[in-house]
This record gives C-alpha cells, sequence and structure tokens, in this order.
C-alpha cells in the first residue's frame, strides 16, 4: 500500500513537472523591441538584414529554436510584390521577456484590445525602453506600416528605401509608438504613428526614435 502511495505521489509530481515545463514553453518571449538598432539609421540591411538582427538579438538573450522575423513592411520594387509587415509574422500568440501576452492573434494585434504599451512593449532583455517624457525619448519604432500592419500605398517612400539606405533624400520611415503617446497623425498607434524626419540616424533620433523596431517569433 504504502509503495502504490509513493509511486502515485512521484507520479503526480511527474505530470505536475511536466505540466509547469509545457506552460513555461508556451509563455517563452516570442515578441521584443530591438535593444539596439542597425546604427546605420534606417539601413536595416533590408528585410534580410532586420530579421538576422532579431534572430541575433533572441539567441543572445537565450531564445532556442524560434525563427525570427522583424514587423516591417516593404514597398513592391521591379518584379518583387508588396510585404506587408502582419504577413510576416506567424499567427500567434505572442509574449514579452516577461511571460506577459501581448496579444493572442493577427486580429487582437491589430485592434485596440492588443496589450502593448511602454510596460509591456520590452526589449528581448525585459528591460522597458524609454517612452515620451524620458531622456531621451526612443518610443518611435520602425514599421513602414499602416495602421493594420500593410504597405503604406501612396505612391511615397515610407521604408527608406526598403530599408537599405540612411541617406538624404531616400524618404522617411513610418513609424510607431511603443509607449502609445505623442505627437502625429496617430499618436497613441504603437505601428503607424507618423512619419520620421528623414532616414538617418540623425534624423531618426531628432523625431524621438533611435532605429529600434520590433520582433517576433513565426514558430
Amino acid at each position: 500500500m504504502k509503495k502504490s502511495v509513493l509511486f502515485m505521489s512521484v507520479a503526480t509530481l511527474a505530470a505536475a513537472g511536466t505540466l509547469a515545463t509545457l506552460h513555461a514553453q508556451d509563455n517563452e518571449m516570442s515578441f521584443f523591441i530591438t535593444s539596439v538598432g542597425s546604427g546605420a539609421g534606417a539601413n536595416l540591411g533590408g528585410l534580410a538584414g532586420a530579421d538576422a538582427h532579431c534572430q541575433a538579438l533572441a539567441e543572445a538573450a537565450g531564445s532556442q529554436g524560434k525563427t525570427w522575423r522583424a514587423y516591417l513592411s516593404a514597398h513592391a520594387q521591379g518584379n518583387q510584390p508588396a510585404v506587408n509587415a502582419r504577413d510576416r509574422i506567424g499567427f500567434g500568440p505572442w509574449y514579452n521577456a516577461r511571460g506577459v501576452m501581448v496579444a493572442e492573434n493577427l486580429n487582437q494585434l491589430h485592434s485596440e484590445f492588443m496589450n502593448l504599451g511602454k510596460q509591456t512593449s520590452l526589449t528581448e532583455h525585459g528591460a522597458v525602453v524609454n517612452g515620451r517624457g524620458d531622456s531621451p525619448n526612443t518610443h518611435d519604432i520602425l514599421t513602414g506600416s499602416t495602421l493594420d500592419g500593410r504597405t503604406i500605398d501612396d505612391g511615397q517612400n515610407h521604408t527608406c528605401n526598403n530599408w537599405t539606405s540612411s541617406a538624404d533624400g531616400s524618404g522617411a520611415a513610418q513609424v510607431g509608438h511603443h509607449d502609445r503617446q505623442g505627437g502625429g497623425a496617430n499618436p497613441n498607434s504603437w505601428n503607424s504613428a507618423h512619419g520620421s524626419s528623414g532616414c538617418s540616424q540623425a534624423n531618426l533620433v531628432a523625431t524621438g526614435g533611435n532605429g529600434y523596431f520590433y520582433c517576433f517569433a513565426i514558430d
């Protein structure tokens, strides 16, 4: 009888441990703001370079076995069709570095019911990013996107030549406010608040940014 109770206790503990492990895996980081930018303004090396930056930062922070993508849209160019940021990041749910869910799926992410803001839109290390009222303010996050996560199709360059240029005359970068406050046409938007004054690092800093962008795990 005692042996049966002992075996049952061990089995119960093992099952509880397995459930705890699975729960921890479910809540592993799958969303963050880059703690550093490219250092070259909005020249991120294109979408591929931005994805590689996300991957490197995530792995350096301890993330394993996930594929990371930058939340960036790109204009159609030559034979290449336009790319929508929302189509690059999987289907959710997504958790920050502290295990807090920021959105369950794409529809929630692009609605007023997402859980994004200064205290939840964290870096890969779980750090809060400076926002409005902090010095320096770095709340402008590169996206090149509309409110619903798609390319801005108005004939203008909103992606600094698809994230390959920091030169004068290469357009601007559409940015969101990670703290969901500030100025611009949509000051409370996390992904489409306004355009930058240009594509260089100095231009991004001047309008309240530092060349940071969002990263999401797609698996």
